[in-house]
């Protein structure tokens, strides 16, 4: 499985009022009804196709004329020490979470050039600020995710066009499940009882059973997204908020002993 549709049902739930929605999936995401309302667009989408994402484009545009949100959703995780993850685990993950998103937001970008608007969400992680052990590839994944958005929120600025990357911590979906997780093929027994495996032990305790409500998550999602002006980061849930502290704190621990000596590395004689 290819997307990350833990938050897109509960997206359209809170977007649903007064909206029109192009949804793009590899598997069926709207009801008979929610299509023939005139209102929803389903499109089949394998983001890792690079020749079905211009269609998927063209359908949802000559269907409602342009696009005003992109939402990156597509994504999945990986787990285990970096040492067990192999190339082809480790590309796969990129393919998906990375790629993906850098192929859909680059078709989209003309279509909203043109409009001279246009809003970019997309699903990071809080993963995506701090690495943590077990999920080194998926950190990188989605530091990158977060590296994107920002770098687009100042490249698009001239042209109307907002980037938010959304960072959530632990939600009760289906994220956990193997659909949506995969594991490193290769286990290498002098980790166990280290942190990469303990968060590998971690997955079964709390998988749906995590602390963030999605349905809530939603719709602080659309709530921000249909703000004036979009936040360069929405961190999402409690527990993103306290890991974000402690990296705040990380920062300042790591800088204050050396902040002098980085300076000072400038040339002599440079202003």
């Amino acid at each position: 499985m290819h997307r990350r549709l833990d938050f897109l049902p509960r997206l359209l739930e809170s977007w649903w009022c007064g909206k029109k929605l192009s949804l793009k999936s590899r598997m069926p995401v709207a009801s008979d009804e929610e299509e023939r309302s005139g209102k929803v667009f389903a499109v089949a989408l394998d983001v890792t196709d690079n020749d079905s994402i211009p269609r998927a484009v063209e359908a949802a545009v000559e269907r409602f004329g342009g696009i005003d949100v992109l939402v990156n959703n597509a994504g999945r995780g990986l787990l285990g020490a970096l040492e067990e993850i192999s190339d082809t685990e480790a590309r796969s993950l990129f393919d998906l979470n990375v790629f993906g998103l850098i192929n859909v937001t680059r078709a989209v970008l003309p279509v909203m050039r043109k409009q001279g608007s246009g809003r970019l969400v997309h699903i990071g992680s809080r993963s995506g600020f701090e690495g943590e052990p077990g999920v080194s590839l998926y950190s990188a994944s989605k530091f990158a995710v977060a590296g994107i958005s920002e770098a687009l929120s100042a490249e698009m600025a001239p042209f109307g066009i907002q980037s938010m990357v959304v960072e959530p911590g632990v939600f009760r979906t289906d994220f956990l499940d193997a659909s949506s997780l995969s594991v490193a093929g290769n286990r290498i027994s002098d980790y166990d009882g280290t942190p990469a495996h303990v968060t590998l032990d971690w997955i079964d305790q709390a998988n749906h059973a995590q602390l963030g409500d999605p349905v809530k998550g939603a719709a602080l999602i659309v709530e921000v997204a249909a703000a004036d002006k979009l936040p360069t980061h929405l961190y999402l849930g409690r527990d993103t908020l306290e890991r974000l502290d402690v990296k705040y704190q990380q920062v300042q621990d790591d800088l204050a002993p050396w902040r002098e000596k980085s300076a000072a590395t400038a040339h002599d004689d440079a202003a």
